[in-house]
């Protein structure tokens, strides 16, 4: 059986064609040497030596990172991400062994979609996340701020002004990110309305009890009209991943090559037929090397023949969360 060491070195590898393969040698990995994830194996009666396709992989149900500790083998913790939540409810728990294998990750997947981090301006617009020092957004800003080789990236918390008059100073707008918390960008974009065409203007989610939930496509038109642009992009991620997935437009999500979106049967989580074209969301996140890669969310969503993936909703009585709030 493949240790861990050969998970972090094949992860940057894997595409379409080994992708599976991949998936079913960390599994096998997870099931021998995760208590938690061993145990539930075990408790849903099924035998992990039989599984042999990924359509058979059990996944995890989401709510189990609110009451355990979901550890693949021994190791000592770098880090732990929390999760917002709200009011009242429980939070979310990552315990992340290799932090700095998380945020190489996260370099890496923008590098893919967006290019090298050194080509670009981060300003951060994330004033309730910046309240918690465990958030694994903050972590990843932080990142890409510091590795940007701007002068202008940084946190802006509520300083709206500031913000943008910084913009102003840019002369490159192409090549500005504005990543920012959805109730903050509605915030300037409805009581600034400041011109920022050419500007990436990248929501995260997250109304954070501030303001109403508002439908992805309702939040985008009111952006791309306060704000003076033609998109809004998306970034899809959760304290539960090490990987996200991105969207440039219109709310459509695409996935680094290993991370894949696997659609199941809304009243039967077991039931995952591969030809079906909405359901509820379970994740494979091949980054989530020493915790549990088979992640079964609240989301609910479709997915396209390529493999893109919409969130259109999310199931009765779960959570709220900061990176997918939008509920169709």
């Amino acid at each position: 059986m493949k240790s861990s060491k050969s998970f972090y070195t094949d992860i940057f590898h894997t595409n379409k064609s080994n992708f599976d393969e991949v998936a079913l040698n960390l599994f096998q990995y997870q099931a021998t040497n995760s208590a938690i994830y061993k145990r539930f194996i075990q408790n849903i009666g099924i035998q992990a030596n039989h599984v042999k396709n990924v359509e058979q992989i059990p996944f995890l149900p989401i709510s189990f990172f609110k009451t355990q500790e979901i550890k693949t083998g021994n190791w000592q913790t770098q880090a732990v991400f929390e999760s917002s939540g709200t009011t009242g409810t429980t939070t979310s728990k990552h315990y992340v062994k290799n932090l700095g294998f998380y945020l190489q990750n996260c370099q890496e997947i923008f590098r893919r979609f967006y290019g090298p981090l050194g080509q670009y301006h981060f300003l951060a617009l994330l004033p309730s996340y910046l309240e918690r020092s465990s958030s694994s957004l903050v972590y990843m800003a932080d990142y890409f701020i510091k590795h940007s080789s701007s002068p202008y990236s940084g946190f802006y918390l509520n300083d709206y002004e500031r913000l943008i008059d910084t913009i102003d100073k840019i002369e490159d707008r192409e090549k500005i990110v504005l990543l920012g918390v959805s109730f903050a960008l509605l915030d300037l974009a409805e009581q600034y309305k400041p011109d920022l065409s050419g500007v990436i203007v990248m929501e995260t989610g997250g109304m954070k009890g501030r303001r109403a939930e508002m439908i992805r496509e309702e939040l985008h038109d009111v952006l791309k009209e306060g704000l003076n642009i033609g998109r809004v992009h998306s970034e899809y991620g959760m304290t539960e991943l090490l990987s996200q997935a991105y969207s440039d437009g219109e709310g459509v999500f695409q996935c680094p090559p290993w991370m894949k979106v696997i659609l199941r049967d809304i009243n039967d989580p077991f039931d995952l037929n591969i030809r079906r074209t909405s359901g509820g969301i379970n994740v494979i996140d091949l980054a989530n090397i020493d915790t549990c890669a088979f992640i079964e969310t609240q989301d609910m969503g479709r997915v396209s023949q390529i493999g893109d993936f919409e969130v259109i909703g999310r199931f009765d009585n779960s959570d709220i969360r900061g990176c997918n709030l939008m509920v169709y």
